[in-house]
């Protein structure tokens, strides 16, 4: 089923297991107002400022707390994909994460395709074709070397030095 980029996506956006911090992220035109339920707030969040707050749970009772969080909201244009973004941070639980995930799928959005917050920064125009794939090569790096090259494309040195290589070409034609 295709997907549309113009909804809200969710997904645990820190690798699967137990740590002390995992993160949820949200990101699409009601990121702040799912974020603002889930917290149980009133009064929006601030841009760029993180909030410390209760990660409510309906189905524990009323005024029950899933967690203690910290969540920060990134007003669009000025996110990592051009739309507003909100970042939940709670600890590492996976039951606890992924709770959360279930609760902002409740409050109206829907869980992200693989990769779909890049394809979005792509859309975007927050990255270019080889910066989202840089992406990729850095989460998938297993030496320094890797995570070094693939930091440099993510840094848009690639796209440099294309762009050089077509000046110059240009002024031959």
């Amino acid at each position: 089923m295709p997907f549309d980029t113009s909804d809200t996506i969710v997904a645990i956006a820190t690798p699967h297991g137990r740590g002390g911090i995992g993160v949820v992220r949200l990101s699409g035109p009601d990121a702040a107002r799912v974020a603002s339920v889930l917290l149980g707030r009133s009064e929006p969040l601030v841009p760029r400022h993180a909030t410390f707050a209760r990660m409510l749970d309906p189905a524990a009772g009323p005024s029950r707390s899933l967690d203690q969080v910290v969540a920060t909201w990134f007003a669009a244009p000025q996110s990592y994909t051009g739309e507003d973004v909100v970042e939940i941070s709670g600890h590492g639980s996976p039951p606890v994460l992924q709770r959360i995930v279930e609760l902002a799928m409740a409050a109206g959005a829907r869980l992200a395709e693989p990769g779909e917050f890049t394809l979005r920064a792509y859309l975007h125009g927050r990255l270019d074709l080889a910066q989202a794939e840089a992406v990729a090569d850095l989460i998938d790096a297993v030496t320094p070397l890797q995570a070094r090259a693939a930091m440099d494309q993510l840094e848009g040195t690639l796209t440099a030095a294309i762009a050089r290589i077509d000046a110059a070409l240009f002024d031959l034609a």
